[in-house]
């Protein structure tokens, strides 16, 4: 189960601990804003994508999504998220749990600046019903990120 992978990735920093586990799904960014009583800016959604044959994570803000010329500007590439029957396998987390934390090696974390307006954010934690409330330096420090890129626009 990916909580549990999440909670012992997270007991190397002694955080496991910190980890919400909800009666209610957080698999969306509206049912985690509702279930953890915040915005749905402050979630931090991960988002899973296929690079040059490589998967990818990007964690932003709930409020925004990918723009397409941002990302190819960025990446010298389309955008192509992975297919949803794939994304455990590559990322080592299932659709709605996906996070940056106890993922599969090969996987590469970019952190989109939409994040940096917040004190905390909250990412899930790799079930559909399990979050974690960082700071923006927490999340720098336990999601081992490649880069702050600039991919989002506001929705």
């Amino acid at each position: 189960m990916s909580l549990n992978k999440v909670k012992k990735y997270f007991e190397k920093y002694n955080i496991s601990d910190r980890i919400i586990e909800l009666d209610v799904s957080s698999a969306t960014v509206e049912l985690a804003a509702l279930a953890l009583k915040t915005s749905e800016s402050r979630i931090a959604k991960t988002l899973s994508f296929i690079l040059n044959d490589k998967p990818i994570l990007i964690v932003m803000s709930g409020d925004v999504k990918i723009d397409n010329s941002k990302y190819k500007s960025y990446f010298n590439s389309k955008a192509h998220m992975i297919p949803k029957e794939d994304v455990e396998v590559l990322i080592g987390h299932d659709i709605g749990g996906v996070c940056p934390f106890g993922i599969n090696d090969n996987v590469l974390v970019y952190l989109d600046t939409s994040l940096k307006r917040f004190k905390t954010v909250f990412p899930a934690c790799g079930s559909s019903n399990s979050a974690i409330e960082l700071t923006i330096e927490e999340l720098e420090k336990y999601s081992n990120f490649t880069d702050w890129i600039d991919v989002s626009k506001i929705i």
